[in-house]
C-alpha cells in the first residue's frame, strides 16, 4: 500500500510516457497493416471493374484509394513524430541527470573550498620544500664526506703500494750489487760477510731520492 502513494520520480514518470508512446506506436504499426491489406482488396477491385468495363465503379475505388493512401501516409507522419517524442524525452531525462550530477559535483566543490585555507595550504608547501631542501643538502654533504674518506682510504693504499714497489726494487738492485762484489772478499770471516750484506738507512734512502720517491 505505501508503494501506491509514494511520490513518483522522475524516472518514473518517463518509464511512463516511454511505455506510452511505445504502446501508441504498436497501434499505428496495426493501424498501417490493416490499411495496407485494404489497400490491396481495393487495387484488386479496380482490376476487376476495369475488366467489366464499369468505368463509374473504377472512379468511387480509385477515389477510396486515393483517401485511403494519403490516410497511410498520415500513419507513417505520426508515427515518426511519436519516434521523436520518444527520443527527445531520453534526451531531457539524460540532460536532467547530467545536470543532477553537476549540481552534486558543485556541491561538493563549495564545501571542499570551505574546509581549504589558501593560505594554509600555501604556507604548508613552501615548509614542504624548505624541509626538502635542506634534507638534499644534508644528502650531499654525507655523500661527499663518505666519497672523501673513501678517496683519502685509496690514496692511501696506492702510496702504500707505490713504497712497497720501491722497496723491493731497492732490495733487488742492492742484492745485484752485492752479487758483484770483489772475489777478495770471499776469504773474509763469515761474520764480515754478514755485515757487508746490510743494507744502512742512507743507502735506501738515498735509492729512494734517486727514484724519486721522498
Amino acid at each position: 500500500m505505501a508503494s501506491l502513494f509514494k511520490k513518483k520520480t522522475v524516472d518514473d514518470i518517463i518509464k511512463e510516457q516511454n511505455r506510452e508512446l511505445r504502446g501508441t506506436q504498436r497501434a499505428i504499426s496495426r493501424d498501417r497493416a490493416a490499411l495496407e491489406k485494404q489497400e490491396k482488396q481495393l487495387e484488386l477491385e479496380i482490376k476487376k471493374m476495369a475488366k467489366t468495363g464499369n468505368k463509374e465503379a473504377c472512379k468511387v475505388l480509385a477515389k477510396q484509394l486515393v483517401q485511403l493512401r494519403k490516410q497511410k501516409n498520415r500513419t507513417y507522419a505520426v508515427s515518426s513524430k511519436v519516434t521523436s517524442m520518444s527520443t527527445q524525452t531520453k534526451v531531457m531525462n539524460s540532460q536532467m541527470k547530467m545536470a543532477g550530477a553537476m549540481s552534486a559535483t558543485a556541491k561538493t566543490m563549495q564545501a571542499v573550498n570551505k574546509k581549504m585555507d589558501p593560505q594554509k595550504t600555501l604556507q604548508t608547501m613552501q615548509n614542504f620544500q624548505k624541509e626538502n631542501m635542506k634534507m638534499e643538502m644534508t644528502e650531499e654533504m654525507i655523500n661527499d664526506t663518505l666519497d672523501d674518506i673513501f678517496d683519502a682510504s685509496d690514496e692511501e693504499e696506492e702510496s702504500q703500494d707505490i713504497v712497497n714497489q720501491v722497496l723491493d726494487e731497492i732490495g733487488i738492485e742492492i742484492s745485484g750489487k752485492m752479487a758483484k762484489a770483489p772475489s777478495a772478499a770471499r776469504g773474509l770471516p763469515s761474520a764480515s760477510a754478514s755485515t757487508g750484506t746490510t743494507i744502512s738507512d742512507e743507502e735506501i734512502e738515498r735509492q729512494l731520492k734517486a727514484l724519486g720517491v721522498d
